[in-house]
């Protein structure tokens, strides 16, 4: 078989074809862990969603919709591009899955001089004021505002992370943010 033929490696695995299954995975597995690594450092998230991929294939391969033309090649679909639709959803998932687990690290921050005694006065008032007006926000914009403002993400990045359509996103920082400009007038 040529490089040509993996649309019907898939319609072979989807009729049960043990072998067409490790051809299908000998020739195409390289090629998406290294795609795969492109959009993530993380070996770990990488081996899981080469393995959900390929289980994904064997279960989800009679969906496959690589249709061949009269003179060999695919009219809609090819298993190659079917392959990375099934890895980038997966690597999605893997990414939403660790941030639902994961904590964020708090980190301290220490300032490089000391500040004049009416700077700390004014600045532990407005933190009060800032901490009390934060705590009153609903936790999911809380957390918006965490991804965006605090941990430096865009808001697809943040989308991601926090498991939300990125409009979400964005209205929340919104709402935050009037919210505490009301807060601290």
């Amino acid at each position: 078989m040529d490089a040509a033929d993996e649309g019907e490696l898939v319609r072979r695995v989807a009729r049960g074809d043990r072998r067409a299954f490790d051809e299908l995975y000998r020739r195409t597995s390289p090629w998406l862990e290294v795609r795969l690594r492109r959009r993530c450092a993380d070996p770990d998230i990488v081996a899981e969603v080469l393995q959900d991929t390929y289980l994904t294939v064997w279960r989800a391969s009679g969906t496959f919709a690589g249709v061949r033309t009269g003179n060999g090649g695919a009219a809609r679909g090819t298993a190659v591009g079917w392959l990375w639709t099934i890895a980038a959803h997966r690597l999605v998932d893997a990414f939403r899955r660790r941030a639902r687990t994961a904590q964020l690290p708090q980190v301290p921050l220490t300032p490089t001089t000391a500040p004049a005694a009416e700077d700390e006065v004014m600045a532990a008032r407005i933190g009060q004021e800032l901490e009390q007006a934060l705590l009153a926000l609903p936790p999911e914009v809380r957390a918006a505002l965490r991804a965006t403002v605090l941990d430096g993400l865009s808001p697809r990045e943040a989308s991601v992370l926090l498991g939300v359509p990125e409009n979400t996103v964005k209205s929340r920082v919104r709402r935050a943010r009037i919210a505490l400009r009301e807060a601290l007038s």
